[in-house]
């Protein structure tokens, strides 16, 4: 007696494929390309698309996986900015070695009084060497970690342009003809802040690494010329004041509106100061 041939089974997706495999959640019959291994079994391509989150949820899911966000793009427009600066056109005629591109962004006063205020910004995204943005970006990578969970994006990315916009003030009130820039007046805003967000919960900063950390940097900023003395010092009074506003612990908060006003207050406050020079 004959036997009857045996039943073929073709890929659901691919009809001209031959296969002895199903999925195990629709059972369809499916080839090894069309099949993902998941944890008990096979899906073929349909089932592994419906199981996927909506991509709202997947959103929610990145979102949530990113704690330190806005730290990661604060560093990228920075090199970013480092590496266009490097492009720039030496310029013999000023004293110093700068270049076009520096001369662009620099902050000094002659610029605020020809109207140029988007220096005060470009200005915070400007170094002056690869040790000076080293320096500035490991220590905002450090502090960004600390500080933007605990503030959340909106808050702590208000806090680092307030510092910066501080710095600014500080360097114009102190060295006006000058050229200044870089990212140190807001990194110093956000140690002061740290720090300050340390004292109020109860820890004695100097007993961690940010006071300590606070402390060498300041010293550095008197012992080397050079330096913006006025940036540092800047970024740090208005630093530490928002910090003071923005990290008080919540128990003890009797304002939260204050987080956000301190900041706009302090911003308006030193454009007012700086076209008053």
């Amino acid at each position: 007696m004959s036997l009857p041939p045996p039943l073929l089974e073709y890929c659901t997706r691919h009809p001209q494929i031959v296969t002895g495999r199903h999925c195990t959640r629709c059972d369809r019959p499916a080839c090894n390309d069309c099949l993902t291994p998941v944890d008990i079994g096979s899906h073929c391509t349909e089932c592994v698309r419906r199981a996927r989150p909506a991509t709202s949820e997947r959103i929610r899911f990145w979102n949530a996986a990113q704690p330190v966000l806005v730290t990661r793009l604060i560093i990228a427009i920075n090199v970013i900015a480092y590496a266009w600066v490097l492009t720039g056109t030496q310029l013999s005629s000023i004293a110093g070695s700068i270049n076009s591109n520096e001369l662009d962004m620099g902050l000094s006063q002659v610029f605020i009084d020809n109207g140029e205020w988007y220096r005060i910004i470009s200005s915070g995204f400007l170094h002056f060497g690869l040790i000076h943005v080293g320096m500035n970006m490991l220590l905002l990578w450090q502090l960004g970690q600390l500080l933007e969970p605990a503030l959340g994006r909106a808050r702590f990315t208000l806090l680092y342009f307030t510092a910066m916009v501080g710095g600014a003030t500080g360097a114009l009130l102190m060295n006006p003809n000058g050229l200044t820039g870089g990212a140190s007046g807001a990194v110093f805003g956000l140690m002061a802040a740290a720090a300050v967000g340390f004292q109020q919960r109860g820890v004695n900063p100097m007993r961690t690494g940010i006071g300590a950390t606070l402390m060498l940097n300041l010293l550095i900023t008197f012992a080397i010329p050079g330096i913006s003395i006025g940036g540092h010092l800047g970024g740090a009074l208005i630093g530490g004041a928002i910090g003071y506003a923005m990290l008080e612990p919540q128990w003890q908060r009797d304002a939260p509106w204050i987080a956000w006003v301190a900041p706009a207050i302090c911003i308006a406050s030193s454009l007012l100061f700086i076209s008053t020079f």
